[in-house]
């Protein structure tokens, strides 16, 4: 009752904003509970300023040397409006304030929790692979993925909206958030999830998505936050039972893939990571 007293409680945030937001279903590897969440304000405006060149710049597009990502799941939690529950679609793309560059605080409705865990500044370059990887300006990113304890926000979580967010890419293909780093649950390789769109205008379903994937988490880094970061003890043995090769989203994928998807991360537990990579998109 107390779950379902939460979830309606979800609903009430947004009976205003014309679209109800739902919890999906279980997870292959999560293991989950549904609940719902909320569709949010007004589709966010399609004028808004791409965010600025970041420092780091990914080398894996440099000298024309890219490949396509490869279209992945968007999973069960996706919050962008293509999946539903009970008849209830949940799209977080939909919120006004969902272009941000800092994702770790939840955004929609009266929650303002900041979600824990070691900080993660992620650059990513969107490029042409049909034109020798020559940068993607404009384009918009969806990218969320799970808390330190393998938690969902608007799924797991329904009252948090942490960990979920939209950049604009600038002139040079570039587009970044500062977010945690994220756990392992059972069954899946630690993974961020992300959608790009031809413009922010378009970006209101995923349905009109011109990319759906994944980053795959560097298997070293991932030893290192689990094993040493507070709040990762889960993630530690949840990591010893899975790998690259075996799981069902990245193991089937080719080797030049994976080394894209897989992001070139630097830093330490104590003073956060940098991470940089290239989605390559086939125009």
């Amino acid at each position: 009752m107390n779950a379902l007293a939460s979830r309606r409680r979800a609903l009430r945030w947004f009976t205003g904003a014309g679209t109800a937001a739902v919890l999906a279903a279980c997870d292959g590897g999560n293991g989950g509970s549904s609940a719902t969440a909320a569709s949010a304000t007004p589709t966010p405006s399609p004028s808004a300023t791409p965010t600025p060149t970041p420092t780091p710049t990914p080398t894996g597009a440099s000298g024309g040397s890219c490949v396509v990502d490869p279209t992945e799941t968007n999973g069960p939690y996706p919050a962008d409006g293509t999946n539903t529950s009970s008849g209830l679609t949940s799209n977080a793309l939909t919120a006004s304030n969902v272009v941000r560059s800092d994702i770790r605080p939840s955004f929609i409705g009266s929650a303002t929790t900041v979600a824990a865990g070691v900080q993660l500044t992620l650059t990513l370059t969107v490029v042409d692979v049909n034109t020798k990887c020559a940068p993607l300006a404009g384009y918009a990113v969806y990218l969320w993925h799970c808390d330190r304890n393998g938690k969902y926000s608007l799924y797991d979580l329904p009252n948090e909206s942490y960990l979920r967010g939209v950049g604009v890419t600038d002139a040079n293909g570039q587009v970044t958030f500062t977010t945690i780093f994220p756990g392992c649950y059972a069954g899946r390789w630690p993974h961020i999830h992300f959608e790009v769109f031809s413009s922010l205008a378009t970006a209101t379903s995923g349905r009109y998505a011109t990319l759906v994937s994944q980053l795959a988490m560097p298997a070293a880094t991932c030893s290192t936050v689990y094993a040493s970061a507070s709040g990762y003890s889960s993630s530690l043995s949840n990591l010893s039972g899975v790998s690259i090769a075996r799981d069902n989203v990245f193991g089937d994928n080719s080797a030049a893939q994976i080394a894209q998807q897989t992001p070139a991360m630097r830093g330490s537990v104590d003073t956060g990571y940098t991470a940089t990579a290239v989605i390559g998109i086939a125009r």
